[in-house]
């Protein structure tokens, strides 16, 4: 179960990607006319194991400090009371993010899960290209985003003139190490969740072989076709079976939301 969850957290962070350690290179696109995100936003997600009510994910954007040239993002998962009998979660992820960059300039995650526990502590320095662990002092590269910033970065992309096919690739830092995160755009649709009927963008990762998912298309990735770019809905397929993760609430979003008739 525990994969499973840390798993979830990081899909939904990162876009929903899988790592590639070669060339690093961030999409060519312009960014979007209008801010994705304020502070205020508060997103809620349902996440679902098969049949099983598995636990929730919940995101929440903060002034820092009072300090608005920076945003505050915290991100927390926990298991349902079911779930709790037999392997409680606790997770907390946090990330601080220049507000007119959408940079990083700190991370930290917090995880506690069954009897195990871990903690994270990333300092970044943008100008030098450095990131300082707690311990050593690791050389990075431009731009370089962590594990939640990159989803709100590339909230802030243009994203209209992508084609049927094409990937987006951003450079992130997780675990200690400088990764080529890869998207695919599979198209637009519309799909129908509990939170309404949306107009949608979908994504899939470009996948290692070996790795949890079979292919591509084992992981899909819904996000709202609006100048927010809400995550709406992920399905993926895995060997025991099937993870859902549903957008249940929304409070706080900038822009009108897209919906679908």
């Amino acid at each position: 179960m525990k994969n499973y969850f840390v798993l979830l957290l990081t899909i939904l962070t990162i876009l929903f990607s899988s790592w590639n350690s070669k060339t690093l290179n961030f999409p060519k696109l312009k960014k979007e006319s209008k801010q994705a995100f304020t502070t205020g936003e508060k997103l809620k997600f349902s996440i679902g194991l098969g049949f099983i009510d598995a636990g929730y994910a919940e995101f929440e954007i903060s002034p820092y400090k009072n300090d608005k040239a920076y945003y505050h993002v915290i991100g927390r998962g926990y298991s349902s009371k079911t779930v709790d009998w037999f392997f409680k979660v606790r997770d907390k992820y946090e990330t601080i993010i220049d507000s007119s960059t959408l940079c990083p300039a700190e991370f930290i995650r917090s995880v506690e899960e069954g009897n195990a526990s871990f903690k994270q502590h990333y300092i970044f320095d943008q100008k030098e290209q450095k990131v300082f662990d707690g311990k050593d002092t690791i050389s990075t590269c431009a731009k370089i985003q962590d594990m939640m910033s990159c989803y709100f970065y590339a909230r802030n992309l243009e994203l209209k003139s992508l084609k049927k096919g094409e990937i987006l690739t951003f450079p992130t830092f997780v675990d200690g190490e400088t990764f080529n995160l890869k998207i695919k755009f599979l198209g637009k649709e519309n799909i129908e969740i509990n939170a309404g009927k949306f107009k949608a963008l979908k994504f899939c990762p470009v996948v290692q072989k070996g790795r949890v998912f079979e292919d591509e298309e084992s992981l899909t990735v819904w996000i709202s076709d609006d100048y927010n770019k809400i995550p709406l809905l992920v399905k993926a397929k895995i060997w025991v079976g099937s993870i859902k993760m549903e957008l249940i609430e929304i409070n706080g979003n900038l822009n009108k939301i897209g919906f679908s008739k």
